[in-house]
């Protein structure tokens, strides 16, 4: 599969090879994510449904720095996630430590986040990650982390409550971590995002 997808990349661009496409792509996503959302987004909106349902700019933005930080903290570089320093600060000290990963947002707890605060969150997660990225090597993707073990020790997460995600992220390389968790499922959101935006009459187009 990543011969599949290392073929297409260099395909796409001579001489682009897959670490060169993800760092390239992480940087897109931020953008995105930062200039075309959080930027024209007024923070006293973030907890707003646009047409009054589907889910708001705090939920999908806690959502995204959670999955963000859980696969290249705690699963690819073996350490605790950002999300148990910045726990407290969130105010959710007193949430599961599955908040924010379900697809669902939970409204009675997202309705509490601070976008100042969530901001500084979801910022250190693309720093640590752009900064851990950088230097790779592409040999270095092909490494299979234990995802299992790592998900509950590293974040303290039970298999039995998250089923679905131990079962999605085991027996899978490196480079998938950062194609999905990181790269895919953080797209996929921005365009929800962008579309709450565009709901909220707040186009810049």
């Amino acid at each position: 599969m990543r011969a599949a997808l290392q073929e297409g990349v260099t395909g796409y661009g001579a001489g682009v090879d897959l670490h060169a496409w993800m760092t390239a792509d992480l940087a897109s996503v931020r953008s995105k994510l930062f200039d075309s959302v959080v930027r024209l987004i007024p923070r006293d909106r973030w907890h707003e449904q646009a047409d009054g349902s589907g889910a708001t700019l705090a939920g999908l933005l806690l959502h995204i720095a959670r999955h963000q930080d859980l696969a290249v903290n705690a699963v690819i570089r073996n350490h605790s996630p950002l999300f148990q320093a910045h726990r407290e600060a969130l105010g959710l000290a007193d949430a599961g430590l599955s908040v924010g990963l379900s697809e669902s947002e939970d409204r009675a707890v997202t309705a509490h986040l601070r976008p100042a605060l969530l901001l500084n969150y979801l910022t250190a997660v693309f720093d640590q990650t752009a900064e851990w990225l950088q230097p790779l090597g592409s040999l270095v993707l092909d490494i299979e982390p234990h995802a299992e073990r790592r998900l509950t020790t590293n974040a303290g997460l039970d298999r039995e409550e998250l089923p679905w995600l131990y079962t999605m992220w085991e027996g899978k390389q490196l480079w998938w971590f950062v194609q999905w968790p990181v790269l895919g499922h953080a797209h996929a959101h921005i365009g929800e995002a962008t579309s709450i935006r565009n709901r909220m009459g707040l186009s810049p187009f």
